[in-house]
């Protein structure tokens, strides 16, 4: 083996240690790549690849969606369009059984479709919904558990920003990635649902029936959905007619956004306003760096040779096609265990990608399975980072929701299976666009 290709081992070890000695991906990434770069090259061009990276990354002007639909996520969040959303399906379907529950899903899912980040639905449905749950006797582990897998449909469900994020390191059409989860995220939005009917069969007692709302009251309640409504038709109605580009559109729907929220609706004064700025904007230069990092760690790999030791050995597999297919999920399924599974993404597709076009698989196809293998490592355990999260703001013990999550594990996988057979599910719309 060439001394260069022992050094990028060397350094995808020292990674994996420094992460396991709970130092930031970011930082780990950007470490290693910098040191690895020096020892191969010299120490000036490891500061150099620093600094072209850096500005090239931070200027690409494609990154400017992530801050815009983050933005538009948070002024959700904070003038309360969750709630209306988890209301008007809790009408619909609060009186069946497992009915809170799936309330959950379709607003989920269409909060979702407007934000392109789970936290905002995650957070906002989930303190509205589990207290219902609760007071019906629902079991803490399916009810938590079930808002963590509907939250997930927003990184599916376009806008989505890890598509933007898998776009850009792929040279992929932002857009046609976004399409192309439609019809992949209804299709999963609806086995969640069929898992919460079936669990709910087999164990009655997780999820016992709520109130049952008038005819009246529940078409009543449809007015609350029309921002979410004008905001979908702003964002994915311009994307899938061409009228505007990606970032266009998440221009377009932050303003759509603040015009509804504090304006129309007058649910969001100055203060929460200034509170979604800023929270936003941590956010969102905590995935810049991410990227910088990951950019600088892949050229690292890339220079030493250990990323095409590794695509040669996948390609040279003794496998058919299908078996390599499944073997890089199980990869992905293995690195969620260890990594952050967005920052796994990150670090493998430079490596992976190329291997994957050799294959035949089509790059839009491919988006779309990598982005549910994403939706699947956010939710299991030991790096689930949204059970974390809807640990800490619903006060609920974190191996009581991971108790829960392995029958939306399951339907995961078995819709990545689906799409493995009928790629045209996601692949339909997006041939169908300007």
């Amino acid at each position: 083996m060439e001394i260069n290709i022992i050094i990028g081992v060397v350094g995808v070890v020292l990674m994996i240690t420094l992460l396991l000695m709970r130092m930031w991906i970011g930082v780990a990434m950007m470490l290693v790549g910098f040191v690895g770069y020096a020892v191969l090259r010299h120490f000036y061009g490891g500061m150099s690849l620093i600094e072209i990276v850096a500005f090239s990354q931070a200027s690409f002007y494609t990154l400017t969606t992530v801050p815009l639909f983050i933005f538009m996520g948070q002024m959700l969040l904070e003038a309360g369009i969750g709630r209306d959303l988890y209301d008007v399906a809790y009408k619909w379907l609060g009186h069946v059984r497992g009915g809170l529950v799936l309330a959950t899903v379709p607003a989920c899912a269409a909060f979702g479709a407007i934000t392109g980040v789970p936290t905002p639905a995650e957070v906002s449905i989930g303190k509205t919904a589990l207290p219902e749950m609760r007071k019906y006797g629902y079991v803490d582990s399916f009810s938590t558990s079930s808002i963590v897998a509907s939250s997930e449909l927003a990184v599916l469900i376009p806008p989505s920003i890890p598509m933007i994020i898998y776009g850009m390191l792929t040279e992929t059409s932002i857009s046609k990635l976004f399409i192309a989860g439609i019809l992949p995220g209804i299709l999963l939005a609806g086995m969640f649902m069929i898992t919460i009917v079936i669990l709910t069969r087999i164990n009655p007692k997780l999820g016992p029936a709520g109130a049952k709302s008038g005819w009246r009251v529940r078409f009543s309640s449809m007015k609350l959905i029309w921002p979410t409504v004008v905001l979908f038709l702003l964002v994915l109605g311009g994307i899938y007619t061409g009228i505007v580009t990606p970032t266009e559109a998440g221009a377009l729907g932050a303003f759509g956004t603040l015009i509804i929220a504090a304006f129309i609706m007058r649910r969001l004064p100055f203060k929460l306003f200034i509170n979604s700025l800023v929270e936003s904007a941590a956010l969102s230069c905590a995935i810049i760096f991410l990227i910088i990092g990951a950019q600088i760690f892949g050229r690292f790999l890339a220079l030493s040779g250990a990323a095409k030791l590794l695509v040669t050995s996948i390609i040279g597999l003794d496998l058919p096609v299908w078996g390599i297919f499944a073997v890089l999920i199980l990869l992905y399924v293995i690195l969620g265990m260890v990594l952050d599974i967005m920052s796994a993404v990150i670090i493998t597709m430079p490596v992976v990608f190329p291997a994957v076009v050799a294959m035949g698989f089509d790059p839009i196809w491919f988006g779309v399975i990598i982005i549910m293998t994403v939706q699947m490592g956010l939710m299991t355990p030991p790096v689930g980072l949204d059970v974390f999260v809807l640990s800490g703001a619903l006060n609920v013990k974190v191996g009581t929701i991971f108790k829960g999550v392995w029958p939306y594990v399951l339907a995961v996988l078995l819709c990545i299976g689906i799409l493995y057979v009928f790629p045209q599910i996601a692949l339909l719309l997006p041939s169908t666009m300007r």
